[in-house]
């Protein structure tokens, strides 16, 4: 199916809301019936129709069936966050004395299901480095049900093989899930890898605009239906209908956001590798990238994020260089039309710096804006820095 029939015609039944370009919210809590028969089989399968909208929206229905073409997958769910998709997609595939193995350094609501919530009802974890195969066939256990991924993860970027982890989980019977938010559909496409379940953030490149949260997870049928009458409805964490039609609107503009924000992307990493106060940048389409061949073969375009670590013998040093920044914001996230930053440092204390590398690591993200705007701010950041010594 081609991407811009997916974005701006698939699923949108415009006969059925007077020709309407943009498709309407409705903004209902429940639906009613006519008949008591037909009541009674929507109580039998709430899946096949609309009853309540903490299940089924015709808003949502629209954007789920766009998120599911647009992974090559034969369902969706859409959740009120990312980390509401993370937990459903492991809760359902879990039970008590489950094992499950997860590639270090995983986004922090996943670290925390697998650290602080789940070791409650006896389900343990083994963390591995992901970027070789052995480790995963040597942490597999007689009861692990779960191999979870991250591909790239948000601050240093290591890949897995997906095609290899694939075909090592199915010859165990273990459900894989990935979380794909640094790529989107767009730019790696786990499913077609053989992955059983791709999530992502719709807070970011999907949203666009930093102004929704929203969580998407894919996969066959049957799973996404097991989940639906599960873990979906009993927390009932679905998106609203309002935030559906604000996620429908940020993916007619996903192919030219991303084409512009692959093009500033490289020019600021282009620029930050001659700077001579950084030490290194780390994103998955450098050369110097310990798998760049795998970025390649797996990822089909470049994202908005990358890491750079500063020359700092102080985190005085970082925290002015991030002080001075006029354009680029301070802040979590990415995705959306602004350039942010976020410095390692600011998750610990400062009297526990001691200038590692991974502490004087920075976080940017490449919006819409122009590079030159972009590498002007840095360059004046830098210098305010350099100014200290």
């Amino acid at each position: 199916m081609d991407i811009s029939y997916i974005l701006n015609e698939y699923a949108e039944d415009r006969e059925n809301y007077f020709r309407a370009v943009s498709p309407p919210i409705v903004q209902t809590s429940n639906f009613a019936f006519e008949k008591v028969d037909d009541l009674r089989k929507s109580f039998e399968d709430e899946y096949s129709g609309y009853l309540y909208s903490r299940g089924l929206n015709p808003t949502v229905e629209i954007l789920r069936k766009k998120l599911a073409a647009l992974d090559g997958a034969e369902d969706c769910l859409v959740f009120n966050s990312g980390a509401a998709a993370i937990f459903a997609a492991v809760l359902a595939n879990v039970k008590s004395g489950d094992h499950i193995v997860s590639v270090k350094g995983v986004y922090t609501w996943a670290r925390k299901m697998f650290e602080n919530i789940l070791p409650r009802f006896n389900v343990t974890h083994t963390y591995i480095d992901g970027t070789d195969i052995k480790n995963f066939e040597n942490a597999i256990q007689s009861n692990t049900t779960v191999i979870y991924l991250e591909s790239p993860n948000s601050w240093t970027f290591e890949l897995q093989d997906l095609k290899a982890v694939a075909v090592l989980a199915k010859k165990n019977k273990i459900i894989t899930i990935i979380d794909n938010s640094y790529c989107t559909p767009l730019y790696q496409r786990p499913v077609e890898m053989g992955i059983d379940l791709s999530l992502q953030t719709a807070t970011k490149f999907i949203g666009g605009h930093s102004d929704v949260l929203g969580g998407v997870l894919c996969g066959s049928k049957q799973m996404m239906e097991k989940i639906f009458n599960s873990e979906y409805l009993t927390v009932g964490s679905g998106i609203q209908p309002f935030n559906a039609w604000l996620l429908i609107r940020g993916l007619r503009t996903l192919p030219a956001r991303l084409e512009r924000i692959s093009r500033t992307t490289t020019a600021v990493v282009d620029h930050l590798k001659k700077h001579p106060l950084v030490e290194e940048v780390i994103f998955p389409f450098n050369e110097t990238f310990p798998q760049y061949e795998l970025a390649k073969e797996q990822m089909s375009g470049i994202c908005g994020l990358l890491t750079f670590v500063i020359k700092a013998k102080n985190i005085d040093a970082i925290e002015t260089f991030c002080n001075s920044l006029q354009h680029i914001l301070m802040a979590v996230s990415w995705g959306g039309h602004e350039s942010l930053i976020i410095p390692a440092c600011a998750g610990i204390k400062r009297e526990d710096f001691i200038a590692s590398r991974e502490q004087r690591m920075l976080r940017l993200y490449a919006g819409l804006e122009d590079a030159a705007y972009l590498i002007a701010d840095l360059d004046q950041a830098f210098k305010s820095m350099a100014s200290l010594s």
